[in-house]
């Protein structure tokens, strides 16, 4: 049977500023979902990773079916109802349109889907990241599907052996979406000229050269270009499908342990290391450090089983505090250099401003111009 998976997240209000949603509110987003996705979904899961609710959904109605996309926003208005009552911060931050019209994409809520033919077995890891931005996936998607030292299945499996297809969006492109479709491993330099500038090329989606099935999928959305103004950092989500054709669950986890630098952290303006969490995990250090949960499902007509939390292991402890002494060493660098994002990248935040007020204040030297005239 055909199946999609949908992932819809967003924060909708946090306890103590930017650390996680409050029990009251997760559960009155779960209650209204139980509610309203009778007879229109399979199955569904809601989880946080920092500030952020994520809600997949398991159903047969294709992505972008505008009432699944209607469910979810007024979930998560329900939620920011509750936000509000309490006091919390941020309340409904992510949603940045006044009304529903007709898909939440490009309304603030992160979105990835996918449609598919079930196979037999269909596990798939559901990812989910806080305090970074959709490039912060570029370099694990590119390892786990294109580099044989993380993915030895790319020289084990025949299942992989054509290799994977990159759909790359340009995500400051604002017109509408601007994409590219490279193969690996032909167009492999081609691919990584793109994909190391996170903030902006970005992987949408991979796709299996040798079954012409959908791999994997990001949300691409980068919040400022739907407000105009700095909102925060846009909290990705993915889904990999895994075993088989595509890597196997342990090859999609591997990059993960690099802890490689994203944009993201305190406001937004800094590059940290990604950390790998358990699910739920707040944030705390500088609002931060960027974090990202891992739950592999398996779906079977429809229907999800519970997660097991894939970064719930006493190796990623070690990663986790690998990762910790990478933040300390940059943040201890404060503003300076590389530590925070550069002026491009913060052109919708007060600094804007301070530039414009600064910039009257510089002048030429009288002899630098004497010498420019000779």
């Amino acid at each position: 049977m055909k199946t999609t998976l949908s992932i819809i997240k967003a924060d909708i209000g946090s306890i103590g500023g930017h650390i996680k949603p409050s029990e009251q509110l997760m559960q009155r987003v779960k209650d209204f979902l139980k509610k309203g996705s009778k007879g229109l979904v399979n199955d569904f899961f809601v989880c946080h990773t920092g500030d952020d609710v994520a809600i997949l959904f398991a159903h047969s109605h294709g992505t972008g079916y505008e009432k699944l996309h209607k469910l979810a926003w007024d979930a998560f208005l329900a939620g920011t109802a509750v936000a509000k009552d309490q006091g919390l911060y941020g309340a409904g931050q992510d949603l940045l349109k006044d009304s529903f019209s007709g898909n939440v994409k490009g309304m603030g809520p992160a979105v990835a889907e996918m449609e598919f033919e079930e196979r037999p077995n269909e596990p798939f890891v559901f990812f989910a990241a806080d305090k970074t931005d959709p490039g912060a996936y570029n370099l694990p998607l590119y390892l786990m599907f294109a580099d044989p030292m993380y993915n030895s299945g790319l020289i084990l499996s025949p299942n992989m052996a054509k290799g994977f297809k990159f759909v790359i969006m340009d995500v400051n492109y604002t017109e509408g979406d601007r994409l590219i479709e490279l193969n690996a491993p032909e167009e492999l330099y081609d691919i990584a000229a793109l994909l190391r500038d996170n903030e902006r090329y970005v992987v949408e989606s991979v796709w299996s050269r040798e079954t012409g099935d959908i791999a994997a999928v990001v949300s691409t959305t980068r919040l400022h270009n739907i407000a105009g103004k700095y909102t925060g950092k846009d909290d990705p989500v993915m889904l990999v499908r895994v075993q088989g054709p595509f890597p196997a669950t342990g090859e999609a986890l591997a990059p993960f342990n690099i802890g490689h630098f994203v944009a993201g952290f305190m406001r937004g303006s800094h590059n940290g290391p990604l950390m790998p969490v358990t699910m739920n995990s707040p944030v705390s250090f500088f609002d931060g450090p960027p974090v990202v949960c891992a739950l592999g499902f398996c779906v079977h007509k429809g229907k999800l089983t519970e997660p097991a939390d894939a970064f719930d292991h006493p190796y990623w402890d070690y990663i986790r505090t690998k990762v910790s002494r990478k933040a300390t060493d940059i943040r201890e660098q404060g503003f300076a250099g590389p530590a925070m994002l550069p002026y491009s990248e913060l052109e919708y935040g007060g600094i804007v401003k301070k530039m414009e007020k600064l910039e009257p204040k510089f002048k030429v030297k009288k002899e630098t111009k004497a010498k420019k005239k000779k």
